[in-house]
């Protein structure tokens, strides 16, 4: 049976309700085909699209200058649908030498396996992104800013050198948010989001965002997206949509503190290296500059020399703050590469891209920054020597 119609209301509820059905009806075989061939609006199974993901969809489109992107159940899956949908046999694809860790495993372990060639590139230099072509490249996938070394992507020049080779350019804008850039307005061909961190910032939802410049190209990415199960459930994106809300001004709050720690800390006898792309002394300070407005972002990085006994001291010290393998939460979050995203890589490897093992990454939440130095500061006490 037909479930009852819903109760006439001549008021509208303030906030999306949230529709977990897995199933929409429809009155005849005409009005699925209808629906199916894009001539009226609806929904059919919840994996084809439900709902609170086009809703979300559409408010991040908004934020980014997309149109018609799609929801997926992480940021990996997102990142997947992107090398799976736009990739065949034969292929090859190039990735900046620090993106996330899962997505330098997929590309050295899993696409390898499909037969899709990979190499990856330093993107704060064009040079090395030009050197790395293939007559067979078909996709580069950068993150402007790197995670978890926080550099900074040439991103003009490897848009420009895309573009007059014919490759698709995708940017990972996970740690740069629209409110810091927006990757279209710099040549871009597809964007892509973990909506799980900083956009719906509560640790909560798990959740990603693809949207491809090119309409064609993004049916493509969203039928992937449908064939492989990647949608994610109503209540996530439900979840999401209540964090967006709230998103310009948590990211606001966190960056001001950010920028606040990373001088502190820069300034520590017991911290070799900070790294924040608000201060002068990054590697790419003018680039970060002139691509975020002089805006840093949430996110620190720091190193303390030693081994993993002076890790073991720095989580243990940080009392209050959770040392967790993530970020963009409210709280804030302290990372460890070397045993978290990146420990599939061979201690040499870590050392090579900057990420030796006293190197933490820290997500700023909304604490108040003087309580936050200071438990950084008795963390750092407890270092040997």
């Amino acid at each position: 049976m037909r479930p009852d119609p819903l109760p006439a209301s001549l008021s509208t509820p303030v906030v999306t309700p949230l529709m977990p059905s897995v199933v929409y009806a429809s009155a005849t075989p005409d009005e699925l085909d209808l629906q199916y061939e894009g001539y009226e609006n609806g929904y059919t199974y919840s994996r084809e699209g439900h709902p609170n993901a086009d809703v979300l969809a559409a408010r991040i489109d908004r934020m980014e200058g997309g149109q018609g992107g799609v929801m997926t159940a992480s940021g990996m899956a997102a990142v997947s649908a992107v090398l799976m949908g736009c990739l065949a046999a034969g292929d090859h694809v190039i990735g900046g030498d620090q993106l996330y860790g899962r997505s330098l495993r997929l590309m050295a372990e899993d696409l390898p396996r499909l037969g899709i060639e990979t190499t990856l590139a330093d993107s704060t230099d064009v040079d090395a992104i030009a050197d790395a072509m293939r007559p067979n490249t078909k996709l580069v996938l950068i993150e402007v800013v790197s995670n978890p070394t926080l550099r900074i992507a040439d991103l003009a020049e490897i848009s420009a050198l895309c573009r007059d080779m014919g490759v698709l350019l995708a940017v990972d804008n996970t740690f740069t948010t629209p409110a810091l850039l927006k990757p279209f307005d710099h040549g871009a061909d597809i964007v892509i989001h973990s909506v799980t961190k900083l956009l719906s910032g509560h640790s909560d939802v798990m959740a990603g965002y693809v949207c491809a410049r090119d309409p064609d190209l993004n049916a493509r990415l969203e039928t992937f997206v449908v064939t492989s199960g990647m949608t994610p459930s109503p209540f996530d994106c439900w979840l999401g949509e209540r964090g967006l809300l709230s998103f310009e001004v948590r990211l606001d709050r966190a960056q001001s503190t950010a920028a606040r720690l990373a001088d502190h800390l820069g300034s520590h006898p017991k911290v070799s290296r900070v790294l924040y792309p608000g201060r002068d002394d990054h590697p790419e300070a003018a680039r970060a500059k002139a691509l975020m407005g002089g805006q840093g972002g949430n996110m620190v990085s720091f190193v303390v020399p030693g081994g993993r006994e002076v890790a073991n001291a720095v989580a243990r010290g940080a009392e209050g703050i959770a040392f967790a393998p993530t970020l963009g939460d409210v709280g804030t979050t302290l990372s460890h590469p070397a045993s978290s995203s990146h420990r599939a890589l061979t201690a040499e490897a870590r050392e090579a891209l900057g990420m030796p093992e006293g190197f933490f990454r820290v997500s700023v939440g909304l604490e108040d920054p003087d309580a936050l130095i200071a438990v950084f500061d008795r963390a750092l006490d407890g270092v040997p020597g």
